[in-house]
């Protein structure tokens, strides 16, 4: 049972899945580390991290420039759900709604915690804490692999 204290921020009062809207974009701290390209085997089904965004992705902010369209834009781009974070496990431990599903408290860095984007970047998460390369025609993927962030 969550505890309901009026005192208490929304995030440790309500469940992922009873936040509105806002709240649950709100949960997302701008890390953009999910929006790295992955490649999945095809006969072991295991997905490899790769250090490379799309075009839509601002390497300087680590934002998406058209987040509203993003999935039209780049059709392998996902909402993501509440059914998807409990799914998707290649979303980075340090995803404040994986952190959030699995019942932790946000660290200290994540921006509803600490009031600041920038806590973000300063504590070394995301996308600006990795060398990334933004996808162009002909780019071979398999140049860019890395561990999952």
């Amino acid at each position: 049972m969550m505890d309901n204290s009026p005192n208490r921020p929304f995030w440790e009062t309500k469940s992922l899945a009873d936040m509105t809207q806002d709240e649950w974009e709100s949960i997302c701290d701008g890390c953009g580390l999910c929006c790295l390209t992955k490649l999945q085997d095809e006969d072991s089904e295991e997905i490899v991290y790769t250090r490379v965004v799309c075009p839509y992705s601002d390497p300087k902010t680590a934002a998406c420039s058209d987040y509203a369209n993003r999935s039209l834009n780049v059709p392998t781009c996902v909402n993501l759900t509440l059914e998807r974070v409990a799914e998707f496990d290649w979303l980075p431990d340090t995803c404040g709604y994986r952190i959030l599903l699995r019942g932790d408290p946000l660290p200290d860095w994540h921006p509803l915690v600490s009031g600041r984007r920038a806590s973000v970047q300063a504590a070394g998460v995301g996308l600006l804490a990795i060398p990334v390369v933004v996808d162009q025609p002909g780019l071979d993927y398999e140049d860019y692999l890395m561990e999952k962030p």
